[in-house]
């Protein structure tokens, strides 16, 4: 593994129909997958079972870590289904949103709604949008029942299509029955994470903690922002969190297409400077569901969110349905380097005025100040549960940081942090200090990651194999003791 070649910025790749082929999978993880994201909106628990066991093989095959996170539902508020197929609605037509109307019923005037609360919802004036804002109506009257609209930008309306309310507002919760159960799926495939849908506030993330808990998992929760009013309370969510995901389709849709540039650079910013890890996703690469090379504008999308810092970038339809998915990680992995090596991503000045409230955070920082303003080559933590590397990952660099852990888990779990690059290590605890610095450039020296000469950064704990408790940092020159 060379220096000149490693990616920081992680990808993350949805499993389905397209992909789910063992060998496919692992041709995806050898063009350069870091995550696979399992969405449950699509499939029984067993097909993910069963996916989540051939993304283990193929990773032990290629002997890489790959970390698995698991997508719930969460309440996904859509229109039931047409008796006749798709409708085309007309400007100024009147159409009916009916909770009463049966499930197969829909036709030119109406349709049902599988969210039954929704008439509660809304508003005289509010404005909905469907399917991605394609179709646009006005609220003209509502009751308990029904909602009544309408039409402002006709379109083609069909079965099971997404409705929204502009500007947000809707009172369902994101954690839902079907996502209970779902927890139990994501805990007996330990998956690494498991995303939460339309959280409002950091205490439905909480809950979604408790619940994997008590389901038996251990993964890290990613609350996706797709709310308009979460915005208010972000801080509260990116605290609760372990990852936030910046989902621009609901989100764009609740708050304008025209809003979201700002809000993604400001969701990547605030996130780490928190300490948060921050996926940004949706159609960032939608054309190769059926091209085999992106568009310009897709390029400069990805590049755009590598150079504001996000940790991953993701990739949904062009890996689960699309027609090249392995060309569609092969053309990620190409633009994430190549933004990468501009100079504005390298080196940032991240937290320089904060004040520290951890021992293993205070390391982490004067870690990155020392490694950013010498000439080291690589930096090398030895970490039990990853919060070491997690600090490190959120100020910016061209210098790869390994995590050197014997736990599998936290190999999985970091592999989704920008820069950061899991090895599986083990030494003796009772050996030396400079006997344990020798094991750690040996295995260094071994992956091809540093030459004799060069200059490392090492970090660890005087108490080995205890959490949180690096509390030492150590430069020397390999070959060295």
């Amino acid at each position: 593994m060379s220096n000149s070649v490693l990616r920081r910025t992680k990808i993350v790749a949805t499993l389905g129909p397209a992909s789910d082929d063992p060998a496919i999978i692992e041709e995806m993880i050898r063009a350069g997958v870091d995550v696979f994201r399992l969405n449950f909106s699509h499939g029984e628990s067993s097909e993910h079972i069963r996916r989540a066991e051939a993304i283990r093989a193929a990773a032990a095959s290629v002997r890489k870590d790959v970390a698995i996170l698991v997508d719930l539902q969460g309440p996904k508020i859509r229109l039931t289904r047409f008796k006749s197929g798709p409708v085309t609605l007309k400007e100024g037509d009147t159409f009916t949103f009916d909770i009463d109307c049966p499930d197969d019923d829909g036709d030119q005037h109406r349709v049902g709604l599988t969210y039954k609360d929704m008439p509660k919802d809304v508003s005289s004036g509010d404005v909905l949008l469907v399917d991605d804002g394609k179709v646009v109506l006005r609220v003209t009257e509502s009751d308990d029942r029904v909602i009544r609209c309408k039409v402002l930008v006709g379109g083609e309306v069909s079965n099971n299509k997404g409705i929204n309310r502009q500007g947000g507002g809707l009172s369902a919760a994101a954690i839902t029955e079907k996502d209970k159960s779902d927890m139990a799926t994501a805990a007996k495939l330990k998956a690494d994470y498991v995303a939460i849908s339309f959280p409002r506030d950091g205490e439905d993330v909480h809950e979604a903690r408790r619940l994997l808990r008590a389901a038996g998992g251990e993964g890290g929760i990613v609350a996706k922002i797709e709310r308009a009013e979460s915005l208010g309370v972000i801080e509260g969510i990116i605290s609760a969190a372990d990852v936030i995901m910046v989902a621009r389709g609901d989100l764009g849709v609740e708050i304008g297409d025209a809003e979201l540039p700002g809000v993604q650079k400001h969701l990547i910013h605030l996130a780490r400077g928190m300490n948060c890890v921050v996926i940004t996703a949706t159609q960032m690469m939608m054309s190769m569901v059926n091209n085999q090379i992106p568009t310009r504008a897709e390029v400069f999308d990805v590049a755009n969110a590598v150079l504001d810092g996000t940790d991953a970038v993701m990739l949904s339809d062009e890996t689960a349905i699309g027609k090249h998915p392995v060309k569609a990680i092969v053309a990620m992995d190409r633009v994430c380097k190549g933004a990468e090596r501009q100079k504005v991503s390298v080196i940032a000045r991240q937290r320089i005025n904060n004040e520290f409230t951890h021992v293993d955070e205070a390391v982490a920082m004067a870690t990155m100040y020392t490694a950013n303003h010498l000439r080291v080559r690589a930096i090398a933590a030895m970490t039990e549960s990853g919060a070491t590397v997690q600090w490190m990952s959120r100020v910016s660099s061209g210098i790869p940081i390994y995590a050197l852990t014997r736990h599998e888990s936290t190999r999985r779990k970091v592999a989704i942090y920008r820069g950061v690059y899991p090895v599986a290590f083990d030494v003796d605890p009772d050996k030396s200090h400079i006997e344990i610095n020798k094991a750690v450039t040996n295995e260094l020296l071994r992956q091809g990651t540093v030459r004799e000469g060069e200059m490392v950064i090492i970090t660890k704990g005087d108490m080995m194999r205890m959490l949180g408790h690096t509390n030492t940092m150590k430069i020397l020159r390999v070959g060295e003791t």
